[in-house]
This record gives structure tokens, sequence and C-alpha cells, in this order.
């Protein structure tokens, strides 16, 4: 399923992960942390910007804005517990991101797909999961709840793609779009409701593998 330069990638890609998540949680390495994060971002962008040229320019520059606005995100989100400004400004790069992701996605729309079960589902869990969050996001109500909602369509145009594309691109892009919203389910829980156990591992694995996953599926459609 993965070519030999797709593996060779994915096995940098992970040493880079790891190497953030020790910084991050070892006290002796935490000024690392501050190369470590945006490092993996900034892979994800090289690597695509090699090896995604066989795409069309409006998916190749929807897909790099979705890397870059996910970077500056990453960068700000480091900063995100000296000012709620610097959160604030995680959540608009991470919105704006997900906004291009659905502009990628619906590039390689089939008509043919039902989402309405999908739908359900995922407004369902976003229903469970802003009854933990409600209380807790005081002056963030609003924001949060329009990020929710893109989201949520960002999962279900990725589902879109579904028999338009070559089967292990579906995958991966849909794969990674249900770990996306796994991992910023994590992050709302962790800060608005209460400080989970492990959350920075669980967090940032999570989110890594939805960035990678989904760069992998596009590279894989024709």
């Amino acid at each position: 399923m993965l070519s030999k330069t797709e593996k060779t990638f994915s096995l940098i890609f992970l040493i880079i992960v790891i190497a953030e998540l020790v910084c991050d949680n070892i006290e002796t390495l935490t000024t690392f942390h501050y190369l470590t994060k945006p490092l993996i971002l900034i892979s994800l962008i090289f690597f695509f910007w090699n090896y995604g040229k066989h795409l069309d320019n409006k998916t190749r520059l929807f897909t790099f804005l979705a890397l870059i606005l996910s970077l500056f995100g990453d960068v700000l989100l480091i900063f995100a517990d000296a000012s709620t400004t610097f959160f604030i400004g995680g959540l608009v790069s991470f919105l704006l991101a997900h906004i291009m992701y659905v502009f990628t996605f619906l590039k390689k729309k089939n008509n043919l797909n039902n989402t309405v079960l999908l739908t359900i589902i995922l407004l369902v869990y976003a229903a469970g999961l802003f009854y933990f969050l409600k209380d807790g996001l005081g002056d963030l109500l609003v924001p949060v709840i329009i990020y929710m909602i893109v989201i949520l369509s960002m999962v279900i145009t990725a589902f879109l793609r579904k028999g338009s594309v070559p089967k292990s691109s579906y995958f991966f892009v849909f794969l990674g779009a249900l770990f996306f919203i796994t991992s910023d389910s994590l992050l709302a829980l962790n800060k608005f409701y209460e400080p989970l156990p492990f959350s920075g591992i669980s967090i940032m694995l999570t989110y890594s593998i939805a960035q990678l996953f989904i760069v992998l599926g596009i590279k894989k459609q024709q």
C-alpha cells in the first residue's frame, strides 16, 4: 500500500514525532520542543511539495495552504498557556486549514455517495462532546461551535471521495480525517472539561497520524 519513498518518509516522520513527544514531556529537553513541534509539519510540507507534483494545481495549492495554516496553528498553540490570544489564533489557523482540506476533498467528490448515516453519527458525536464542553467554553462558545461544524464538514467531504479515487487514497484520507477529529476532541476535553491523563501524548499522536494519512492519501489520488 505504501511505496518505498512513502515508507522511508513515514519512518523519518515517526522519528520526528517521537522526538517531539520526548522533548515535550521531559523538562530538561523542553527548549527543543520549540523546534521539534514545528518540524512535524515542516517535514510534511517538504514531502508533499516534492512528491505531489503529479496532482492538479488546485489540489496542490489547497493542500499546501492547509499544511501551512496547520504549521501556523502549531506554533501559536505552543504559547497557548501564556495567553488566550495565542489559543484563538491557533483555533483560527486550524479552522482555515480544515476549510482548505474541504476544498481539496471536494475536488474528487463522488455525488453517488450517501452521507445521511455518517452525518447523523457525526452530529450525535458532536452533541455528546458539546455536552461536556459547554460549561467551560465561556466567550469561546460560538467560535468552538463554528469550528466543530467545519471539522465535521471536513470528515464528510473526505468520505465523499469514496469511489472517485483509488481505494488507498480514500482510506488514508478518511482515516486521517477521523484521527483529526479525535485529536481535536481530546484537545477540547483537556482544555475545556478536565485535564486528561497523558493528554500531550495522545493529542500529538492522533494529530500527527491525521496529517500524515491525509497527505499520503492526497498524494495517492490520480
